[in-house]
């Protein structure tokens, strides 16, 4: 059985990383819909991709309560891997948490179930972490938004499969809300709160 002393793998260079990673997670939020890159973590548990890893070992803290979905907390490696290398708290209520980490985003719950933030705080909304099948390969969605110059396409199979629709509900939140990153592999996309679909096709 795995424990947690083989789980001490993290990034390679913590600090150039983690530099990396967050410079990409930035990429990603202001230019909606882009592919980008993160440094892989040298090691994962059983079930977290290596895009959501470095996610969690570049953005993670003591001060950022994270919510497991039923895939991640299958095994307790990931509960452990985050404890030790984050110091990042897993709570079981989903409304509370800073970031939810979704390994089966086919059975991601009903967004309303997580915070999204107040008008004077919208920061303290819930950013969803969801691992999907592939971020370039699918079908196509065409979004428009701040960061994006007219619309752009992302070719991806995602799930929930009406996942846009459900995050129609930013439009009438705003300044609250949920963003979105998605995560295939070491390769990331977001979904601010701010973007919108325009259309969607095979």
């Amino acid at each position: 059985m795995t424990t947690v002393t083989e789980l001490h793998a993290g990034f390679a260079d913590k600090v150039l990383s983690a530099q990396s990673t967050f410079r990409s997670v930035m990429d990603a939020m202001t230019r909606p819909g882009s592919v980008q890159r993160v440094t892989a973590a040298a090691g994962t548990p059983a079930g977290m991709m290596r895009g959501a890893a470095a996610i969690a070992l570049t953005l993670f803290d003591h001060d950022t309560p994270i919510w497991l979905d039923a895939a991640m907390s299958a095994t307790p490696d990931v509960a452990k891997w985050l404890n030790f290398h984050a110091s990042a708290p897993v709570v079981a209520v989903s409304s509370i948490a800073s970031f939810a980490l979704v390994g089966d985003a086919k059975n991601l719950p009903a967004l309303d179930r997580f915070a999204f933030g107040s008008n004077e705080y919208p920061d303290r909304s819930t950013t969803l972490i969801l691992q999907v099948e592939s971020l370039t390969q699918g079908p196509t969605f065409e979004m428009r938004g701040p960061g994006i110059d007219g619309t752009t396409l992302l070719q991806a199979t995602l799930q929930p499969r009406d996942l846009f629709q459900r995050l129609t509900i930013n439009e009438a939140l705003f300044p609250r809300g949920i963003d979105v990153v998605l995560v295939h592999d070491d390769l990331i996309v977001a979904i601010p709160r701010t973007t919108r679909l325009v259309a969607s096709g095979a």
